[in-house]
């Protein structure tokens, strides 16, 4: 298994609670990258077994990390993707995935600041897969194979803007500048004893909002991936938001304010922990 993360920027792997560098540790200075890394994810299990031989850069423990994949060029997001989350909004279970776009600029750290762009903005934990290379047209049996790693993710949503109109679109209400948090490390799928039963959470100021399983998801993250490879060509480092469990604050009638943190967490890929501030919401037409 591997935990690749990124330091200040630069690709490192996380070890016992320490972090490598990584082009340090493979003596390649073409891994520095972070999307290099994701890239050549076949060569990173290899070197997270060398971590324990080598001089570690530093203590994780305080140390500011960046989003695992900080250029994706794609971005997806799938809507109504639990089960739970479809009876508590009272509506149907989809035929096929409901997908959107979250433009790559609001990605964002597993500690960096939420940007509140009004008064109805709403949490959403969502396991987030990572595309490892170029993927186009695979099956459900092989789309496992196509996968880098998992990550965490909150896909932050401003519910007026995406509800305004006629014709409603989700894709700007979900891309304000941080509304998509990750990490805190992006983690091979060898690293879960059943990388489709994955145990995930939110909590806001404390409070237990969202608690559940991606056992529960409507279509898993072979047939989304099978699904969307069919349409469009996937490439190393695209994200895959996979939907988020019942308990959002659309349906407990309760949204975020500044001064709130929002806290995620994930079996094995571990937590965000996201400070909401005062932002600035779209122009008014």
């Amino acid at each position: 298994m591997f935990r690749l993360i990124n330091v200040e920027g630069r690709a490192a792997l996380d070890h016992e609670g320490s972090w490598y560098d990584l082009a340090g540790l493979s003596g390649d200075p073409g891994l520095a990258d972070p999307m290099a890394a994701v890239s050549r994810h076949g060569e990173l299990h290899a070197l997270q077994g060398e971590c324990g031989a080598s001089a570690p850069g530093g203590p994780l423990d305080g140390t500011l990390l960046g989003p695992p994949v900080p250029r994706p060029n794609q971005v997806f997001g799938i809507g109504l993707n639990y089960r739970a989350h479809a009876a508590e909004t009272g509506m149907a279970e989809p035929e096929a995935p409901l997908t959107f776009t979250k433009f790559p600029s609001c990605i964002s750290g597993p500690s960096s600041d939420v940007a509140l762009s009004g008064e109805a903005v709403d949490w959403e934990v969502e396991l987030v897969v990572v595309i490892g290379g170029p993927t186009v047209g695979v099956s459900v049996e092989d789309a496992w194979g196509s996968v880098a790693g998992l990550t965490l993710g909150q896909d932050i949503s401003d519910r007026l803007l995406q509800g305004a109109g006629d014709r409603p679109q989700f894709s700007l209400a979900k891309s304000f500048t941080g509304y998509g948090p990750t990490g805190p490390a992006l983690v091979s799928p060898d690293a879960f004893d059943d990388p489709d039963d994955i145990g995930l959470w939110c909590e806001v100021s404390g409070e237990r909002m969202q608690d559940s399983r991606t056992d529960d998801l409507i279509f898993s993250v072979p047939v989304l991936i099978s699904y969307l490879s069919s349409i469009c060509a996937l490439d190393s480092g695209d994200l895959i938001f996979t939907g988020t469990p019942s308990g959002v604050g659309v349906a407990r009638n309760r949204f975020l304010a500044p001064g709130d943190t929002i806290v995620s967490g994930a079996e094995v890929i571990g937590g965000l922990r996201n400070a909401c501030v005062a932002g600035t919401g779209p122009l008014q037409l």
